[in-house]
């Protein structure tokens, strides 16, 4: 599901769970749970295996799950994406492949973001479910004006257009990607340790106010949403023409 590789104080997260490494229950608390055990590391790099960095959230196991299955997912979503963001030490995604949706924002709770290939986009309102508080303010945080178009549109952009919109840092080979990434958060991690943080923190203030004002009262809408009957319905209707084509 998720492997961890030490090359020397860095440790390269790679996700591995099926074809896309979508996000369902068990890998969100596999995320969280493996930041935590990271905080004290040197440096992370967060990459994917096979032709993906993460296609989203895995919409089949909500369509089979329902509203049950949903109410704990979204919680679980959230922790995912503050166990990234809130982490202390220096984090550098290694876009090796499609970050959409959720896979986006795990991309956008890194410090830096290094995109070899597929494509970028935040794709909640092609499936017609709404963002809950955590996912949008940390997108509104790493794409500035950006955000608004890409949750707006739920567009999806290649990597010479995302590192022109500003979602990526740079754009690099495949066989590039997570070498350059190791080096670019080694030199990150020789800064001391308590000022990276303290850094962060400051950077990550404004963003963090607005979860913490917001997260209930927002938290509740999305969940609404996302157990709606009609919101399951669009969901299982988005997976049959995607299965048709």
């Amino acid at each position: 599901m998720i492997n961890v590789e030490h090359v020397g104080d860095v440790a390269v997260v790679r996700f591995e769970h099926g074809k896309v490494n979508a996000l369902d229950l068990e890998l969100l608390r596999a995320i969280t749970s493996t930041m935590g055990e990271l905080s004290s590391a040197g440096a992370i790099v967060l990459t994917g295996a096979g032709r993906a960095f993460s296609a989203g959230v895995d919409l089949r196991r909500i369509a089979d799950g329902g509203a049950p299955y949903a109410e704990e997912f979204l919680p679980a979503l959230s922790e995912a994406f503050l166990a990234i963001f809130d982490c202390p030490r220096p984090v550098v995604a290694a876009v090796n492949g499609h970050a959409l949706a959720g896979g986006c924002i795990i991309a956008a709770a890194a410090d830096l973001r290094l995109m070899s290939g597929g494509t970028i986009g935040l794709t909640e309102l092609m499936v017609g479910v709404q963002f809950p508080t955590v996912p949008l303010e940390i997108a509104r945080y790493a794409f500035g004006p950006s955000a608004a178009r890409l949750a707006l549109t739920a567009g999806t952009f290649g990597v010479d257009d995302a590192l022109r919109l500003g979602l990526v840092d740079e754009v690099l080979g495949a066989d590039d990607l997570v070498p350059a990434a190791i080096r670019q958060v080694a030199t990150l991690a020789t800064y001391p340790a308590h000022v990276y943080a303290a850094t962060k923190e400051q950077l990550h203030r404004d963003a963090r106010r607005r979860i913490d004002e917001r997260r209930d009262a927002d938290d509740k809408a999305a969940t609404q949403v996302w157990t709606d009957e009609r919101t399951l319905g669009n969901i299982k209707g988005f997976l049959d023409r995607l299965g048709s084509r």
